[in-house]
């Protein structure tokens, strides 16, 4: 796994956006006017605007340099966001007309879909009794490509960006427009981030996901951006499972950060867990307790079973693969250190 070379060092000393930018930028202006008027107006309702209908769908939260990384997953239909083939300029249209191709002359490939569109972010604090206050204002301009073999306008696809955040609670205005600002579609979203301090008498985690690929980039994102289908975590381009449905034979490739753990003297780390895969009251599979040298983990849990095959002659031991239906996965965590520890259930499917 890329995890392995991917040591905390790295993890707390790459900033994903530096403090010096990130004062800058808060001085400017990001969302115009006009955008900014209709999130405000939809605000204490959440009332979403249907012009580019979209949902956010899922928030989770890694630890970043400075507090934490959040990935929100949204959702929205290919018809809306305007895929279209690209208009040539008005010069490359005319020399098209002049120079025709001879017959045997190999024809260029279809051009891909394009939509382009704007995203604005508006990250309001939730604190008790008070109104939410604007803390960040976040420009995101977007430009897609879609294959027109395999398009679908119906088709309803699930894109991520990521933004740091210090612990606290959240109302994310979001708007996604076009790029004239005709349309103006919106959705609130709440989220939390917990402070890491508070974790004296049990342990924590953040969202726990599966993976479906994970790769290593040569630099971190230094910027929003959108992606479809997978998310940046500093140097790692992440590929989940949005849904938990496995198929027979795949692994359970889990990532997650445990929070409150304790270093001894030396700053090493010494984490015990133990995986079960249950079904309601049965264990179908228990895995060999894993002793971890730091709280980010990323274990594969191949999904074989062990079974007893009786036949007239003989009793033999088989492996084989776990067969469909739905599970739970009970993660139990131990900080050998702290002697603090907690529990965790992840429910999936297999099908």
């Amino acid at each position: 796994m890329l995890i392995l070379g991917f040591t905390l060092s790295l993890l707390f000393s790459a900033a994903l956006w530096s403090q010096e930018k990130q004062k800058k930028e808060a001085e400017k202006i990001f969302i115009p006017k006009e955008v900014k008027s209709v999130l405000l107006e939809g605000l204490e309702a959440r009332q979403a605007r249907l012009d580019i209908p979209f949902t956010l769908f899922k928030h989770i939260f890694l630890p970043a340099s400075s507090g934490f990384h959040n990935v929100f997953f949204f959702k929205v239909k290919n018809a809306s966001l305007g895929f279209a083939a690209p208009t040539p300029p008005k010069e490359e249209k005319k020399k098209e007309k002049e120079a025709t191709p001879p017959a045997f002359e190999e024809q260029p490939a279809t051009a891909q879909l394009e939509a382009k569109f704007n995203i604005f972010l508006m990250f309001n604090r939730l604190e008790k009794d008070t109104p939410p206050q604007i803390v960040r204002e976040v420009y995101v301009p977007v430009s897609l490509q879609a294959d027109p073999a395999s398009f679908d306008p119906e088709k309803e696809e699930i894109y991520t960006f990521g933004f740091p955040t210090a612990s606290g609670n959240y109302l994310l205005a979001m708007a996604i427009t076009s790029l004239d600002l005709s349309k103006i579609g919106t959705y609130y979203f709440e989220f939390s981030v917990p402070d890491p301090a508070t974790f004296t008498t049990a342990l924590e985690t953040t969202p726990i996901f599966f993976i479906k690929n994970m790769e290593q980039m040569a630099a971190p994102e230094t910027r929003v951006g959108v992606h479809k289908d997978f998310f940046v975590y500093s140097v790692l381009k992440i590929e989940p499972h949005i849904d938990n449905v496995f198929a027979m034979g795949e692994n359970l490739d889990i990532f997650f950060f445990i929070l409150g753990t304790k270093p001894n003297e030396q700053q090493q780390y010494n984490i015990e867990i133990n995986y079960e895969v249950k079904q309601e009251d049965k264990t179908a599979i228990r895995y060999e307790a894993t002793t971890y040298p730091n709280p980010l983990i990323s274990q594969p849990l191949p999904l074989k079973q062990t079974i007893l095959v009786k036949t007239e002659k003989e009793e033999k031991k088989e492996v084989q693969d776990l067969p469909t239906g739905h599970y739970t996965l009970v993660i139990t965590i131990a900080d050998k250190i702290s002697g603090l520890s907690a529990s965790k259930n992840v429910e999936f499917d297999v099908k």
